[in-house]
């Protein structure tokens, strides 16, 4: 009988130390921190404690992420309680600059919208001609697409800052979660890893909608 076939036999058969108890205090096995010997019950031991260690690990980070949502939900509340209270196109637009580049510290915001009317502010750089390529691609976004700035046409709008940027969240701003887009929103900064394509987009997403639909009640 080899190694495996006494492994097998001990995995099928979990009452044969219930039947030799005696044998637990016999057998001694290589300890994982040294070079002498210790009992099987030592080293259960040994490996509930190392479980317990790797529990306590996933448990404190565990807290540690909702702890971090916890203040972005805090932020992203404060961004839509400024939203609701603005009652034109500039002071939405106020309110999306002051609480992403404040609260969120996004060094570089900008937005254009285009289809849904002027609120006022026709002569508003948010109201200056996109191209088509650009609306074609804000309407191809489902997501928040975060990622290199480099070949991205909308760091354009950033103007003297565009050549600093090198990593950008774009948001579509539709009229319905699938609903037509009529705008796009550009958060950029000048660190390569601060919008990154493996990071999490729920909370951008949630800012899109409020922005969308806040640009949507002030121009109607």
């Amino acid at each position: 009988m080899d190694a495996n076939e006494v492994a097998d036999y001990l995995r099928h058969h979990p009452e044969f130390f219930d039947q030799h108890a005696e044998l637990l205090h016999h057998i001694d096995i290589p300890s994982p921190h040294g070079d002498n010997a210790v009992s099987i019950t030592e080293r259960q031991r040994g490996m509930l404690r190392d479980k317990v260690r790797h529990l306590e690990a996933k448990l404190a980070e565990l807290i540690s992420f909702g702890e971090e949502n916890d203040v972005i939900s805090t932020k992203v509340h404060r961004l839509g309680v400024a939203l609701l209270g603005a009652n034109d196109l500039p002071g939405v637009m106020r309110a999306l600059y002051m609480h992403l580049g404040g609260d969120f510290a996004v060094p570089h915001v900008a937005a254009r919208v285009w289809g849904i009317g002027d609120a006022g502010g026709g002569d508003a750089v948010e109201y200056a001609t996109v191209d088509d390529a650009t609306k074609a691609l804000a309407g191809a976004l489902r997501h928040p697409c975060c990622g290199p700035a480099a070949g991205q046409a909308a760091v354009a709008w950033l103007g003297e800052a565009a050549g600093h940027v090198r990593s950008v969240a774009q948001i579509p701003l539709r009229e319905s979660n699938e609903g037509a887009c009529f705008g796009l929103l550009l958060l950029a900064s000048e660190e390569p890893r601060r919008f990154h394509a493996e990071m999490g987009t729920l909370f951008l997403q949630r800012i899109g909608d409020m922005a969308a639909a806040a640009l949507l009640r002030v121009a109607g």
